[in-house]
């Protein structure tokens, strides 16, 4: 039944005049707490402001990060192996950073504080890095760009650049997964119509999010690929301190979910209760199990899970034994002993999630290729038409343009297609297949990537000290690998985003947005090891290595090839994981036969 308010109020003839207004099915509430009305808050006005912030944060993001190999090797000296594992391990920070965004949203502070408080963060942090370029790292005056190196920095002026990239990091690393969240939580599931347009969200917001990046990777990335870098950072602060401004006007509109409390003391409980039982005996039916009243939840009124099989020894927590029945009859209740089955199926939830997060870190691997290595690739070939010399970083707008092509393909070709193909349900390609599609574009990717190589190498003057540029093959050569990445994209990572969020239970939401983004930060650090793992290997015995500074001396085609077989034996080790996962249950809402989660070939 449909919850109402029902409003009345005294006319100017003396009459009553009453009118009724539908409440959101999902426990959302508005700004002050209280029952949000679906009329009035949320939904396509709310999701629009959420969309539009995170592409003016993104521009500003992308401002800084898809050049920032080039800065660290014009302006700071670094030679590329170690400029592209600076950019890794500092893409990888961002994204380790998202665990503690979504940790104090879900316990503590809630999905809009904590978006706020970070967007803040990442504002200051932009705006340090324009001021230390500006007065001190460029210089001399003009330096930075392809013919004018830069000067040296002192211990200082070095900090104040790692203070301020750093702080980037945790700023836009503490709000991502929650902004992606907030705005899902702006449509109720609950609802036929609200539940059909947050699905759609995430395909927009990624579509946001490539789209607010467009801007940096094509007039920044030039302006700062000629030397204008303080220009540059100073166009990403003001654009993030316009997201901040357009994010706070929307305050009034929107919905909220009230924090559900430290999900670690939750998982901890289940765990000590579990272990104080393991030698209880259970019942197979599951009569004995614990299953707390909705009104004496802890988590805020969040919906109940189903009971599951599988981790049978986590179930041993929810077991009443006779000393939990003494304890209830006095009215005691330990947490430490005995937890309801919808905190045991949490943490269930979350074991089942952690095989499938983990077969996507390779593929965020090849993804982290195209801020470092398709770059430095790029430079190293014919930029120039004409007198035009086109930035090798700006070569990323086709994967941008690729993300845009397949979602709208996605959702108006392939996603009815298949529903209308299938015999038994109406639904397209469930989150699971697309991922696995999307490990697969991955390959093609990498394959595409080496055989590009393979040509500019036998168009290239190996002798030149220098490399840039000294390849007469042309850089739009590199079109079909930044392609492919954008399709595989639209498959795995909205599939992802998609995924995480509609398994991870109602209080951890956030985590589960996050869980997405430590994925491409474990892919950094993963690329950055796999590198320095390569580069030792590859350099011994005189040898110039795989990826030397002077690329013709190299086999980067070889290092592309190894990532599409790393990427092809991690597909078959997702495919075992994907058929084994059992989708979370919660009460009453979907058929056996139709979890969204569910994987088949």
């Amino acid at each position: 039944m449909v919850p109402f308010v029902f409003n009345v109020e005294i006319t100017q003839q003396g009459k009553f005049k009453g009118d009724t207004e539908e409440l959101t099915l999902d426990g959302s509430v508005d700004w002050h707490g209280r029952p949000a009305i679906r009329a009035k808050s949320g939904r396509w006005v709310a999701g629009t402001i959420v969309l539009l912030n995170q592409g003016l944060a993104t521009l500003a993001f992308f401002g800084v990060g898809v050049n920032l190999v080039l800065f660290l090797t014009r302006v700071m000296g670094q030679n590329n192996a170690a400029a592209a594992n600076s950019v890794s391990k500092w893409t990888g920070t961002v994204y380790i950073f998202s665990l503690v965004g979504a940790f104090l949203s879900d316990s503590y502070w809630g999905r809009y504080k904590t978006c706020a408080i970070f967007q803040v963060i990442f504002v200051i942090g932009l705006v340090s890095l324009s001021l230390s370029s500006y007065l001190s790292l460029i210089r001399p005056k003009g330096c930075g760009n392809e013919t004018i190196p830069c000067g040296k920095h002192s211990s200082l002026e070095m900090g104040m650049f790692y203070l301020s990239i750093y702080l980037i990091a945790l700023g836009n690393g503490g709000y991502q997964p929650n902004i992606a969240t907030f705005g899902a939580d702006q449509f109720d599931e609950e609802h036929s119509k609200e539940g059909y347009s947050k699905v759609a969200f995430f395909s927009y917001f990624y579509l946001a999010l490539n789209l607010g990046s467009l801007f940096s990777n094509t007039i920044l990335g030039y302006f700062e690929d000629e030397g204008l870098w303080a220009l540059g950072f100073w166009v990403s602060a003001g654009s993030a301190f316009a997201a901040l401004v357009l994010f706070l006007l929307g305050t009034p509109r929107y919905r909220h979910f009230k924090p559900s409390g430290n999900p670690l003391s939750r998982f901890s409980q289940v765990l000590v209760a579990a272990s104080r039982k393991w030698r209880a005996q259970m019942t197979s039916n599951g009569e004995d199990l614990y299953v707390m009243d909705e009104n004496e939840s802890p988590t805020n009124g969040n919906r109940k899970i189903l009971h599951t099989g599988g981790f049978k020894f986590l179930d041993r927590a929810a077991f009443i034994s006779p000393r939990d029945l003494e304890d209830q009859k006095s009215g005691v209740y330990n947490p430490w002993r005995l937890c309801p089955i919808t905190q045991v199926e949490e943490v269930k939830c979350i074991l089942r999630l952690l095989p499938i997060w983990l077969c996507t870190i390779i593929y965020s691997v090849v993804f982290t290729q195209m801020a470092s290595l398709f770059v430095e690739q790029g430079a190293a070939m014919k930029t120039t038409i004409s007198n035009f010399r086109i930035p090798p970083a700006s070569m990323s707008s086709f994967d941008i343009l690729s993300v845009a092509v397949f979602i709208f393909f996605y959702r108006r070709v392939i996603d009815p297609l298949v529903g209308r193909l299938k015999k038994k349900s109406s639904r397209g390609l469930t989150e699971l297949q697309r991922m696995g599609i999307g490990l697969v574009i991955a390959v093609m990717a990498m394959v595409s990537a080496g055989i590009v190589e393979c040509y500019r190498l036998k168009y290239a003057n190996s002798g030149c000290p220098h490399c840039s540029g000294t390849s007469s093959l042309s850089i739009f050569w590199q079109i079909p690998q930044y392609a492919l990445i954008g399709a595989s994209e639209v498959f795995m990572y909205v599939g992802q985003l998609e995924f995480f969020n509609a398994q991870t239970p109602d209080g951890l939401k956030s985590f589960g947005s996050a869980l997405c983004m430590t994925s491409i930060s474990l892919g950094n650090y993963v690329s950055s090891i796999l590198v320095s793992i390569v580069m030792k290997i590859s350099t011994e015995d005189h040898m110039p290595g795989w990826i030397p500074g002077n690329l013709n001396r190299g086999h980067l085609d070889r290092f592309y090839f190894l990532l599409a077989i790393l990427t092809s034996i991690d597909l078959v080790l997702y495919i075992a994981c994907a058929k084994w996962f059992k989708s979370i249950q919660l009460e009453g809402k979907y058929e056996e036969n139709d979890m969204p989660g569910s994987f088949k070939v």
